[in-house]
């Protein structure tokens, strides 16, 4: 379904910010290519509107210690919303896991898991089978390097 209500500069704006982070008035504006007043006045509108969640900053972790990364494919018992709940309510309580998407076909839920070790890691998958939060089975995939990590192409997804 197609969201509504941006036209082209606003997409340069949120594809900047995406791109950039936080930028000054005069950047940004340089950037998008309009006057630093509207352009700021845009950015305003789209942060109230919701559009913009939050800043982040992309830490070089592997600069900061070593770690061993892991993708967890994860398939429930059963399928009610119950199944659902307290699962996710488990995987909201372990910061280890980075990312978790819920999928269709063959596994319920994709997850991205960083830990200090793969100790760690084996403790970590020893809590969910000891803390039986609805798992029936799951599968370890170890990160050996990352190959591509990007945001998506705003101007692309909404066909501008």
């Amino acid at each position: 379904m197609k969201k509504l209500g941006l036209d082209a500069t606003d997409i340069r704006i949120l594809s900047a910010v995406q791109s950039h982070g936080q930028l000054s008035k005069t950047r940004l504006s340089e950037i998008v290519n309009i006057s630093a007043t509207p352009c700021w006045a845009r950015l305003d509108r789209l942060k109230a509107a919701g559009y913009i969640r939050s800043y982040h900053a992309e830490i070089a972790l592997d600069r900061i210690c070593d770690f061993t990364q892991v993708m967890v494919t994860v398939s429930l018992k059963h399928h009610r919303k119950v199944d659902f709940d307290r699962f996710e309510a488990w995987i909201a309580r372990h910061d280890e896991i980075v990312d978790c998407v819920a999928t269709g076909g063959g596994m319920d839920y994709v997850m991205r898991v960083i830990c200090p070790s793969l100790s760690a890691f084996q403790a970590l998958m020893q809590d969910m089978l000891d803390t039986d939060p609805g798992v029936d089975r799951y599968m370890t995939y170890i990160a050996t390097r990352i190959v591509k990590s990007s945001k998506p192409n705003i101007a692309k997804l909404a066909g501008r």
